[in-house]
């Protein structure tokens, strides 16, 4: 039965129904149904055309070979290299089944797209396998989630504690008993300084010794 432009609408819904098999077996991580339905659409697929002589088994062997592949990811994840393989294998196997052609390359488009939209329609229906955690991004880390890129510091803006090393420049200051990471303004600043805090930039707390240290030093 062909479409436009020559397309086999038939194996187009058979290879949609395959690649929606596969889909739900990723975002699962089970074999269950979803594999069942679309190993057998596969099958129904490839035998249709290898009795057409369209097929080969080399061309029937690669598409197992990259079904296996993706069975082996989501049974022991590693890294997604096995499923990427696994999936470029089954690509082009239904490429040559269909004849190698630009009419194959469109069907192939057409079932892969009716496949994603149906998937879509079901997403929010099927849990999700650790294997769909790592080829989806789901969390965001958000202040509201709580987290934060460094310690919000800037209430320590303008206040006054005393240098609990020598700052050389870097080194500890403790404001009200807190002993916080901080960097001196200018140079050295010896132990026992009293300092006061006159720049917070990111987690950088700057300080320079109070006027009454500085008069007393000099």
């Amino acid at each position: 039965m062909d479409g436009i432009a020559g397309m086999p609408v038939l194996e187009v819904l058979l290879l949609a129904i395959a690649f929606l098999g596969l889909l739900v077996e990723i975002k699962t991580g089970g074999l269950g149904a979803g594999a069942l339905l679309g190993l057998i659409a596969a099958a129904v697929f490839f035998g249709s055309q290898y009795v057409k002589g369209l097929v080969v088994v080399y061309q029937i062997a690669l598409f197992l070979g990259g079904v296996l592949c993706i069975v082996i990811e989501m049974l022991a994840p590693t890294v997604g290299l096995l499923a990427g393989l696994g999936l470029a294998m089954m690509l082009y196997s239904v490429v040559l089944a269909l004849g190698g052609d630009t009419n194959a390359m469109y069907a192939l488009l057409a079932s892969v797209g009716l496949a994603v939209l149906l998937f879509l329609l079901l997403l929010k229906r099927l849990p999700s396998s650790r294997l769909w955690h790592k080829l989806v991004l789901r969390d965001m880390a958000t202040a509201e989630r709580g987290y934060v890129s460094a310690s919000p510091r800037e209430s320590l803006l303008g206040q006054a504690g005393t240098a609990s090393t020598d700052l050389r420049p870097a080194g500890s200051a403790s404001f009200g008993g807190a002993p916080v990471d901080v960097v001196s303004e200018g140079g050295y600043i010896p132990r026992g300084t009293p300092v006061t805090v006159v720049a917070v930039i990111g987690s950088r707390v700057v300080v320079r010794p109070c006027p009454a240290a500085s008069e007393s030093s000099s």
